[in-house]
């Protein structure tokens, strides 16, 4: 189908500014773009508290819902590309989750590239994880009700943590995940400029990742793809969204095909006309909106199941 009138208007919009494309752009001034980007999406639900916290010795924003605990916890990693992003910048998705979901919700600050080469963002979020496994009651949390999340190359580093602990967690959620990064799916190709994320911001991206790094991309600490049908087959149920104009779609839908095939209970859902960011971005895209109450309500499913 055409591309959703609504994400079209975020792209005219971008388009108006004339800034210069991301991939131009030093690390810096991309995320002083990026935060201008999201002040589109707006506040967030309302909830009972958002409290700046250090879990694991990763900085991290704790959202706790209304109501009295102890709550299950989703573990949020933002996405942009590993340089870009923050959990503040994604706050409105997290307070929206947490409300939704009656969870608490904890978004973390990992640690980003080019200063931090890859692993470095993976151990940040392996660490906070695990920690939360072991003493989520020390916020208020059920520490047998976690589940992990996160959009782009958070949904990457998110389906790692996955591997990471297996049933350990109870759910992950994984929007537009990036699970090969090879770059070479056809859908990189057919979307490769023109819907937000371009082929070559996603070049710029990985470079500053991986460049110097000790990993590369065929390292299953990079590209969750890369791991064991064993590895796989011992993940949490999955929520895999994916969205029609995205470079991403076809890696992100390969891999819930290939965890459904290995026995993991899956729901995919493609969004059909919509780009890479609608998730981020409810206020401006419904579809965005759409998503993020799918996304609660299967967390709530996994939480009352777990």
């Amino acid at each position: 189908m055409p591309v959703d009138p609504a994400a079209q208007q975020v792209l005219d919009m971008i388009a108006a500014v004339g800034a210069p494309p991301l991939h131009e752009l030093t690390p810096a001034a991309a995320r002083a773009a990026y935060a201008g980007l999201a002040l589109l999406a707006g506040e967030g639900a309302s909830v009972a508290s958002t409290e700046a916290r250090t879990i694991a010795g990763v900085p991290s924003l704790v959202i706790t819902p209304h109501g009295d605990g102890p709550f299950p916890v989703l573990v949020w990693i933002h996405g942009g590309g590993w340089v870009i992003g923050s959990a503040q910048e994604s706050v409105s998705t997290t307070r929206n989750l947490a409300a939704a979901a009656d969870c608490i919700v904890v978004s973390l600050d990992y640690r980003l590239a080019p200063e931090h080469k890859a692993p470095a963002a993976l151990e940040d979020c392996i660490a906070a994880t695990g920690w939360l496994l072991d003493h989520a009651v020390e916020l208020g949390g059920d520490p047998t009700r976690i589940a992990v999340g996160g959009d782009s190359a958070g949904g990457n580093l998110s389906a790692l943590v996955a591997i990471e602990f297996g049933h350990r967690l109870c759910y992950q959620v994984l929007v537009y995940p990036g699970t090969d990064l090879s770059l070479d799916s056809p859908s990189v190709a057919e979307n490769a400029d023109g819907y937000l994320l371009t082929r070559d911001s996603m070049i710029w991206f990985a470079n500053h990742y991986l460049d110097g790094a000790p990993v590369t991309h065929e390292d299953p600490r990079v590209s969750p793809s890369r791991a064991t049908d064993a590895q796989l087959a011992a993940v949490a149920p999955a929520f895999v969204i994916t969205a029609e104009y995205d470079p991403l779609r076809d890696e992100g839908e390969a891999y819930a095909r290939r965890l459904a095939a290995l026995g993991v209970p899956v729901v995919h859902r493609r969004f059909d006309g919509q780009i890479h960011g609608f998730y981020s971005l409810p206020l401006v895209i419904p579809a965005g909106a759409e998503a993020e109450a799918q996304t609660a309500e299967l967390l709530r499913k996994a939480f009352v199941q777990h």
